[in-house]
């Protein structure tokens, strides 16, 4: 994810908790999709709702690196 800001995401993990906490919840989020996917149509209302969280957390993600990448 967001491969051009790779350094600042490894600074913000380490300077800004909160950052931190959005980054690690997308990935939890990210992993538990991927299982869901593997049997979609006995998960779909979870799934839907899921991938949009985890699009929140990746805009919120997004906004935080723009922020900081002046």
């Amino acid at each position: 994810m967001f491969p051009e800001y790779r350094g600042l995401i490894t600074d913000l993990k380490n300077k800004d908790h909160h950052f931190q906490n959005l980054f690690d919840k997308h990935n939890e989020l990210d992993e538990k999709i991927a299982e869901l996917e593997k049997h979609p149509a006995e998960f779909s209302g979870e799934l839907h709702s899921m991938k949009q969280e985890r699009l929140a957390l990746k805009d919120e993600l997004f906004k935080i690196l723009q922020k900081y990448n002046k």
